[in-house]
């Protein structure tokens, strides 16, 4: 990996994608060259002007801003600037809804010969399932991806594999996060998402809520989400490396709080096992309250996409894991 900073591209300019805008900025070792949305596209060689992102109102599109082009196809656009070398990795920051989102973008990518590393911030297991069944076609693209490298699953789920040396069984993985945000609407995609979760809902009924009927359900649940029992990918990525032998063992919940930006809980992994010695006890990770759902998810991801360049730059191909591999640190 040479020491010139890594071009990034980010597909999405919701709450996540003005996110890893504003933290790239703060980087020296990546530096963001592209940016899409629905509308559009933002492309310039010596980096992207993150505070025109980040400041973007979320009724407005990225081909609003100076040098943006407006497209009806803008992840085909940015495909045609991967083939034409516009940058070196790529994170997804785009809505998990459908399920079949994730896989249908990777798979644009792999149909036109753009040999790329990818990063993103999948959570759902049935995705997941779907992305790592694109392993063949990744590998003969000569490209790397690695999926789940958010929060959770990512950065928790990293810590579970590391907690799990000091046993010889694994009993359970608890994985209870909190979140706060202070308006909703900068992370539609994220809160929807999480309403997928709730008791009587589906993926599909989520997607389908207008912004007011999402207004109206979180207003009568007082702005907030209890969930427990998720569908999170931290149990497929934790049994693929042999933390627990079954994905039973591994439950995610949490709350999320859409009037305050504090968190409403504390965010903790708690893995409890039995050591060679008999003895049963609890390794517990715990995220700093001063740490923002945004910090905890865009800093692991671009942590993740610069080993996947790492990988792709030594040959090994495919779709992997965020338990598969540690993360790399940016400056």
């Amino acid at each position: 990996m040479s020491g010139a900073p890594i071009r990034v591209a980010v597909l999405g300019a919701g709450g996540l994608g003005k996110a890893a805008a504003a933290i790239l900025a703060r980087k020296r070792g990546m530096r963001l060259t592209a940016i899409c949305d629905r509308g559009g596209i933002l492309h310039a060689a010596d980096g992207v002007d993150s505070s025109g992102v980040v400041n973007l109102p979320a009724t407005s599109c990225v081909a609003e801003l100076p040098g943006g082009l407006a497209s009806r196809d803008a992840i085909g656009d940015m495909i045609d600037l991967g083939r034409a070398g516009a940058y070196d990795g790529v994170f997804l920051a785009l809505p998990n809804l459908p399920n079949e989102f994730f896989p249908s973008v990777l798979t644009r990518f792999v149909e036109a010969g753009v040999p790329m590393a990818f990063s993103d911030a999948l959570k759902r297991t049935r995705a997941a399932r779907l992305m790592f069944g694109l392993d063949d076609r990744v590998r003969a693209a000569r490209s790397t991806y690695l999926l789940g490298c958010g929060a959770t699953p990512g950065l928790l789920t990293a810590a579970a594999v590391v907690a799990a040396q000091s046993f010889i069984e694994v009993e359970s993985v608890r994985i209870r996060w909190g979140v706060g945000i202070a308006n909703w609407e900068a992370y539609r995609a994220t809160v929807r998402e999480d309403i997928a979760h709730l008791p009587g809902m589906t993926v599909e009924k989520a997607q389908a809520l207008t912004d007011a009927e999402v207004e109206s359900l979180l207003d009568a649940r007082g702005d907030t989400l209890e969930l427990e029992e998720m569908e999170h990918a931290d149990d497929l990525l934790l049994e693929r490396v042999g933390v627990v032998d079954s994905t039973d063992r591994v439950t995610v919940g949490g709350v999320l709080d859409t009037r305050s930006a504090k968190k409403p809980v504390t965010t903790t992994m708690t893995l409890t096992g039995t050591t060679f010695l008999g003895a049963r006890g609890s390794h517990t990770f715990t995220l700093a309250d001063e740490t923002t759902m945004a910090a905890n998810v865009i800093g692991p991801a671009l942590g993740y996409l610069k080993r996947a360049l790492w990988l792709k730059e030594r040959g090994l191909f495919g779709v992997f894991g965020s338990t598969e591999h540690m993360p790399m640190v940016v400056q």
